[in-house]
């Protein structure tokens, strides 16, 4: 059975730290007096637990240690880290230090923690702290820690930021973001899916979370045929009188497994290439072709799609028909022959699973979510990490906190990808 661990921080103590990190939640990972001063312990209970909060205590009553919003992976790799910082209570309030400018926060090995590979903790498997020299930290030894090296406690809390920092944090991402290439002032991202599995409803739910109350600007619905019939270009205000955001989502008609209905694999090539106009009608019979002036002038940065995302209804994933996978196969070959990023949107994941529905908060730990990333992964042939588990929204009256954080985290994925396909074009 699972030990209960308790902190030796006191309730003031605890305030004073919430009060250097903000808005958030420690939970005890490690406690060496418990689990042991051994490295494989520590690694054990906190690798990959996202950012930490490192508490030593030692014999002559000083409470000190370090921040890394890094995970420990034991990758042996020098670690920047901005938000790092060591921190130490002298008097009535902790001192904050951080990282020195241009210098790494820690080196990621199998060892104990160390900051700035200067300050050691429980080096060799011993409770004790150790100074080697280093510039990565500006802290004199004897007002840190008192110069007593001998520790009688070693601490390690989970950070946990709250969701609405986390979304907070998120959007103001997305105002400051840039594309990297400065001819591109908006980056264009692609939707493509089966119809029904939630592309318009995908612009609907980011378009509501900066306007701030759920909106419904695209059509959107269950109907067996596509009710996207143009080529649409969304671009998302921030909030209903501000400015235009730096990316534009792309809508299209949905995939059908029929030959001859719902979007032509041509058409989608053009539209990589910039050529479709905003409002085109999409012809199922006749692919799209430009006219003479169009035709022949070249297409603009600007005008193509940066990355593609493939909107796919994790309730219908074991569904899905040969053909339409095949189709989908065909349309990844020819992305991926342009050096275009891809990645998939896996929608409705409350109807996919009765406890995602009940706690969407949960979503990253369900085997079942899970099992359904891999399942798409392995049919489209996207990595893992690049499928993201998301709910749109469709049925709320308001917005819900859970849900936007995991609709701006997929976003931010596709911004990111975006970038690196600018980056790519911009080598070239």
């Amino acid at each position: 059975m699972e030990e209960s661990l308790t902190s030796d921080l006191t309730e003031e103590q605890s305030k004073q730290l919430h009060d250097l990190l903000g808005n958030v939640k420690l939970s005890l990972l490690y406690k060496a007096s418990v689990h042991g001063y051994q490295a494989s312990a520590f690694h054990q209970r906190c690798d990959r637990q996202g950012p930490t909060l490192l508490v030593a205590y030692n014999r002559s009553g000083y409470i000190f240690g370090g921040y890394t919003s890094v995970d420990y992976t034991r990758n042996e790799q020098c670690i920047t880290d901005e938000e790092a910082f060591l921190f130490s209570f002298q008097g009535k309030f902790p001192v904050y230090i951080k990282a020195n400018s241009g210098h790494y926060a820690r080196y990621d090995n199998a060892g104990m923690p160390n900051f700035g590979q200067q300050l050691y903790f429980c080096k060799n498997n011993q409770p004790v702290v150790y100074i080697r020299g280093g510039k990565s930290f500006s802290f004199n030894a004897e007002r840190f820690y008192g110069n007593d090296t001998v520790l009688t406690e070693c601490e390690v809390y989970k950070v946990k930021q709250s969701k609405s920092v986390i979304r907070k944090s998120l959007m103001q991402m997305m105002r400051d973001h840039k594309p990297l290439v400065t001819s591109v002032s908006r980056v264009r991202i692609l939707m493509i899916g089966p119809v029904g599995a939630g592309k318009s409803s995908f612009f609907n739910s980011i378009n509501s979370i900066f306007t701030g109350h759920v909106t419904n600007k695209a059509m959107s619905g269950s109907a067996g045929t596509s009710l996207t019939t143009q080529f649409r270009t969304y671009p998302v205000k921030d909030g209903r009188e501000g400015k235009p955001l730096p990316f534009v989502l792309c809508d299209t008609m949905g995939l059908e497994e029929q030959t001859g209905a719902g979007l032509d694999i041509e058409d989608i090539s053009s539209i990589l290439q910039g050529r479709v106009p905003d409002r085109y009608k999409f012809n199922p019979m006749v692919p799209f072709q430009p006219d003479e002036q169009n035709a022949s002038r070249p297409a603009s940065l600007q005008e193509k799609i940066h990355c593609v995302v493939y909107v796919i209804d994790a309730s219908k994933i074991s569904l899905m028909s040969d053909k339409l996978e095949e189709k989908l196969a065909v349309i990844h070959r020819e992305i991926s022959s342009l050096g275009i990023p891809q990645m998939v949107l896996m929608t409705k994941v409350d109807e996919a699973c009765p406890y995602v529905e009940k706690d969407l908060y949960i979503i990253y730990l369900n085997s079942y979510i899970k099992s359904k990333v891999q399942e798409v992964s392995s049919r489209l042939g996207v990595p893992v990490s690049c499928v993201l588990p998301v709910k749109n929204y469709s049925q709320e009256l308001e917005l819900e906190l859970n849900c936007d954080v995991l609709l701006l985290t997929a976003l931010q994925q596709m911004l990111r990808l975006a970038d690196d396909y600018l980056d790519d074009v911009d080598v070239l």
